[in-house]
């Protein structure tokens, strides 16, 4: 009785004015901010979020596998359509041929996520990511057409909100291949900002089919639409307006989701646009006053106005999936083939993979793949157990394409001049052209990181924040004071913890039994790290208020910590999912070295620009830091072991690059560079000997006049080496020189005899 009297006075005295002052500062929020915030759910990031994460719940969590029918798909028929497809072919016609779209529509890849009852694969999303992945290792073009239909469109909605007739009629079409789908939302107005879209319908009777009926005029201006050039049918977002209440409901009725078939009375369709060279099909979807029953709507008229949250959730499962995916693949693929090559390709008579400038760089291509493929399994298998996480689908979006866009921009700085001449002898220049592609589409990178990553987390995986807002805005008091002592409690128990776990340097953190040894201390320097977190985070939100959602830098540095701490948690996962090869433990040392160091950059970055400075100095000196900077960067020597697993074959490499085509044609560049380090591999011991026959005098070669590899002849006619190393060394060099061959092409690229083969444009009028 004591403590109810207690907790009622507290709640009077002290809770009330807080509750009156917060809901005074409390900003309003719009229905479309509301849906955002409230969609999809909250999944590990929480446990991050909370300051003490429960290592054992991380563990527990399946292992993503796929099934024995997924696994033949991703080795027959996905390796099959690998095959089909020559990027440089697609390039130049700035399509896929027709036999590759026969069998992409033929063999089910465009309905992988449709349940069978309608025709589909009924695939998990690890098998999906799978797919994407793998597809991106050989070319961009099958990959983006595959995975469109797959994430975010109208299957995807279909399956959640259509109709019961919408879904009979549309899904076995769209798994068959029949009906290829794109989903327009972004306008020339409203990008990153998806939610403000100009694109406006009203409700008013039309004809259609011959009667009148019930629909809506809806005019729109959309651009950069995946595969609209080629869809068939296609969804729309735009806000609903019904002013003469014909719904019976609110004049704005909000954001309204339809499905519209291509051949449409007013649509314009079938223009495209040049996305930095890329052959998938993107373009404009336009149309002025174009009437449409409200049966085109998904899930029909008693779905109008909900088109913003159908999208949200949605967003957080596909946005999980595809670009994740699709730029692991990438990375994967510069892994394999770069590595090869630096051991292939030779200067001052030492392979450029040896070189500690180059190895740098190799280092950072073999952590970062290693860690993104950690990230995209982790994630995919969160959507297989129901999650639709749509803190860590940002997390991984940013993430994996940021990591993809530093991979490639090593292997080309590794490549050198390999890689800026485009042509079919060119592995890595047209990943190149199309990275800036993964960093803008799906919400752009600059707006995800310093917006999302954070300002949607404080609110989603904090355990009592959104209670608070939602207590306040419900006017309920007792809800409010429950959630506000019980932060009080939360924000001096992560202080407390922080503080003590920074002292100790962490050493007695509790950390499961079962974790591999070598990655113990990990735990615990995460455990410490989200503390530190956790209640930097909320003296961020006490001492900023609502200004910290404008401070964008700061609330870029703290999504920051929270993501890296994310990477880091898929790491330690991936090693023990894959039995703890201790082979690989480079790779998880860099990665969580990587991220620990990184995360402490970005809380520098917080405490150095934090406006109040005695809490900066609270933070610095007393909670994050309280004994100087813990973490350094990957080590040199770390670095030189990572490097050194991309350059020569190994169990550990062939985990790197799983699942990366790899052709058997020495015509095709990974083909002849696959050959090229196995006979790189074999002519090395010949290659010493002759070196060590020259140092002892034994041999004294002549002049160098049968080329680069001219020595080796006269270490066979000085009886040096055998006929039989002599054609190692032979093959060696014929696959070496197929490597670094660069493409060279007519003056002209052809380009003077193709346009005398077109007929005259029309004469124009005087």
């Amino acid at each position: 009785m004591a403590s109810g009297f207690l907790r009622a006075l507290r709640s009077r005295l002290v809770t009330a004015p807080i509750f009156r002052a917060f809901r005074r500062a409390q900003p309003s929020m719009s229905q479309t901010e509301k849906d955002a915030l409230e969609a999809g759910t909250v999944w590990w990031e929480g446990e991050l979020f909370g300051g003490r994460p429960d290592w054992r719940r991380l563990l527990a969590f399946p292992t993503p596998t796929l099934s024995a029918e997924e696994q033949r798909f991703l080795d027959v028929e996905t390796t099959e359509l690998c095959r089909l497809t020559r990027d440089w072919d697609c390039t130049q016609r700035q399509d896929m041929p027709e036999h590759v779209w026969r069998y992409i529509r033929e063999q089910g890849f465009l309905g992988m996520i449709i349940p069978r009852e309608y025709g589909g694969k009924g695939f998990s999303a690890l098998a999906h990511s799978a797919v994407i992945t793998k597809l991106s290792t050989r070319s961009s073009a099958p990959a983006v057409t595959v995975m469109v239909p797959n994430s975010l469109g109208p299957a995807e909605l279909l399956l959640h909100y259509g109709t019961p007739e919408q879904k009979r009629h549309y899904l076995p079409r769209l798994a068959r291949g029949d009906e290829i789908p794109a989903f327009a939302l972004t306008s020339p107005w409203a990008g990153s900002d998806a939610a403000s879209i100009p694109d406006a319908g009203v409700v008013c009777r039309g004809m259609h089919q011959g009667r009148e009926v019930l629909g809506m005029r809806v005019s729109f201006d959309k651009r950069y639409i995946t595969l609209a050039p080629v869809c068939t049918v296609f969804g729309l977002a735009f806000r609903l307006f019904d002013p003469e209440r014909l719904l019976g409901g609110a004049e704005d009725v909000g954001i309204t989701c339809a499905l519209v078939p291509r051949d449409h009375p007013g649509v314009e369709i079938g223009r495209r646009h040049f996305p930095l060279n890329a052959v998938w099909m993107n373009g404009p979807i336009r149309g002025s006053d174009v009437f449409m029953p409200l049966e085109f709507i998904i899930g029909g008229p008693a779905m109008a106005g909900q088109g913003w949250r159908m999208l949200m959730e949605c967003l957080a499962a596909g946005r999980s999936i595809s670009l994740p995916g699709s730029n692991t693949g990438m990375q994967k693929m510069t892994a394999r083939a770069v590595g090869a090559y630096a051991r292939v390709r030779y200067q001052f008579k030492t392979a450029v993979g040896r070189f500690e400038g180059v190895e740098e760089a190799l280092a950072r291509i073999g952590g970062n793949t290693w860690l993104s493929d950690a990230a995209r399994v982790m994630t995919a298998g969160a959507i297989d157990l129901g999650e639709k996480p749509s803190v860590v689908s940002a997390i991984v979006k940013y993430h994996v394409t940021e990591r993809a866009r530093q991979t490639v921009n090593d292997g080309m700085d590794v490549i050198g001049g390999k890689g800026i001449c485009l042509g079919p002898q060119n592995f890595l220049g047209r990943a190149y052209q199309q990275i800036p592609v993964a960093i803008t589409v799906e919400g752009a990178n600059i707006l995800t990181r310093s917006l999302i990553l954070f300002g949607q987390g404080a609110v989603r995986c904090h355990p009592y924040v959104l209670k608070e807002m939602q207590a306040a805005r419900d006017g309920d008091l007792a809800a409010f004071d429950a959630a506000l002592w019980g932060h009080v409690g939360f924000t001096a128990g992560n202080a407390l913890r922080a503080l003590a776990l920074g002292l100790t340097g962490a050493r007695f953190a509790a950390v499961p039994a079962e974790v591999a040894p070598e990655a113990r201390d990990y735990y615990r320097q995460l455990t410490r790290l989200s503390a530190a977190f956790a209640f930097t985070a909320d003296v961020a939100m006490a001492t900023l208020g609502g200004s910290l959602k404008r401070r964008e830098k700061l609330s870029a540095r703290l999504g920051d910590v929270l993501a890296l701490m994310y990477l880091a948690s898929a790491a330690l996962k991936r090693f023990e999912d894959e039995g703890r090869p201790a082979a690989d433990l480079p790779l998880l040392h860099w990665a969580l070295q990587d991220c620990l160091h990184k995360a402490q950059l970005a809380f520098e970055g917080v405490i150095a620009n934090f406006p109040n400075r005695l809490a900066a100095a609270l933070l610095r000196r007393c909670v994050v830091f309280p004994l100087g900077k813990p973490w350094a960067p990957p080590s040199d020597a770390l670095g030189q072991q990572v490097a050194r697993l991309l350059i020569e074959p190994s169990p550990t490499r062939d985990r790197l690059t799983s699942d990366v085509y790899l052709p058997t044609d020495l015509d095709e560049p990974v083909g002849a560079l696959e050959a090229a380090l196995a006979a790189t591999l074999e002519a090395e011991p010949v290659e010493a000997k002759v070196r060590r026959a020259i140092k002892a005098g034994e041999f004294k070669p002549g002049l160098p006049l049968g080329g680069v590899d001219g020595v080796y002849d006269q270490a066979l006619a000085a009886g040096v080496i055998s006929r039989a190393e002599h054609a190692l060394i032979k093959r060696r060099g014929e696959l070496r020189d197929k490597v670094i061959r660069v493409d060279d092409f007519p003056y002209d690229f052809g380009l003077r005899a193709a346009l005398a083969d077109l007929p005259d444009p029309p004469r124009q009028p005087a």
